[in-house]
């Protein structure tokens, strides 16, 4: 196991214990380390979601679908990081979105 999934697993355990600023910090440490870590950029949409930080959370999702975009995981997940924006902001756009991010993720898998 690479030293950066070593370090991604601690920050899962973060993330489980509901440690979203040590968790940030933790993920952000892997990306100063190696920006194309799609897991990391997945769990940062994650926490980001979790706390609100809607427009953080959304760069973080389409930057893991840049770097895969031939995985459908990663749009089924955007499409639910853009749900959440709508339930949390009330703004349409984010239905679009959602939508668009499936309806990819269906096309891929």
């Amino acid at each position: 196991m690479s030293d950066l999934h070593a370090q991604y697993n601690e920050v899962e355990k973060l993330i489980d214990e509901e440690k979203f600023d040590d968790a940030i910090e933790g993920l952000k440490k892997i990306q100063e380390q190696d920006d194309n870590f799609v897991l990391a950029h997945l769990a940062l949409s994650r926490v980001y979601t979790k706390t609100g930080q809607h427009d953080s959370a959304i760069a973080h999702g389409e930057r893991a679908c840049e770097l895969e975009p031939a995985e459908a995981f990663n749009f089924t997940a955007l499409s639910v990081t853009y749900q959440r924006a709508w339930a949390g902001t009330q703004d349409q756009q984010y239905i679009a979105k959602a939508e668009e991010a499936m309806a990819k993720a269906h096309q891929l898998g």
